[in-house]
């Protein structure tokens, strides 16, 4: 019985180890990704995390945490952004474009010269067919 209590207790510290380095390794992530914050200040709470971390961890939360929910909430809508545009990108260019729209991108790569008028002439027969 006694290894039992004895693994729950190990358990416990190694469950609070590692809350407390992935709270850390999140503050200094939320550090670096701050562009409101200068070089000096980040240095200065690096160095306080060093010097105090779990004080230097409480304080960062509280005075900061708001902020640091902020930026991850503009980092994932951006991402969600961004992977919605490649998205309708990919879909656009496959077979689902209109016609008009293909003869039109036709239209513009031979007005810069990337296709020769055999080559525009092919891409909207081809637009045409479908």
């Amino acid at each position: 019985m006694n290894n039992f209590w004895d693994f729950l207790v190990w358990l416990f510290w190694f469950y609070i180890l590692f809350a407390c380095i992935w709270i850390f390794i999140s503050i200094v992530i939320d550090l670096f990704r701050d562009h409101t914050l200068n070089g000096w200040g980040k240095a200065l709470w690096i160095i306080f995390l060093i010097v105090f971390p779990f004080l230097a961890a409480l304080i960062y939360l509280i005075a900061r945490g708001q902020s640091m929910a902020q930026r991850n909430l503009e980092r994932a809508q951006g991402m969600q952004q961004a992977n919605a545009d490649y998205i309708r990108n990919v879909a656009g260019s496959g077979g689902g474009a209109s016609p008009a729209a293909e003869i039109e991108k036709g239209q513009q790569l031979l007005a810069s010269g990337a296709i020769s008028q055999a080559e525009y002439d092919a891409l909207k027969a081809k637009a045409l067919a479908s």
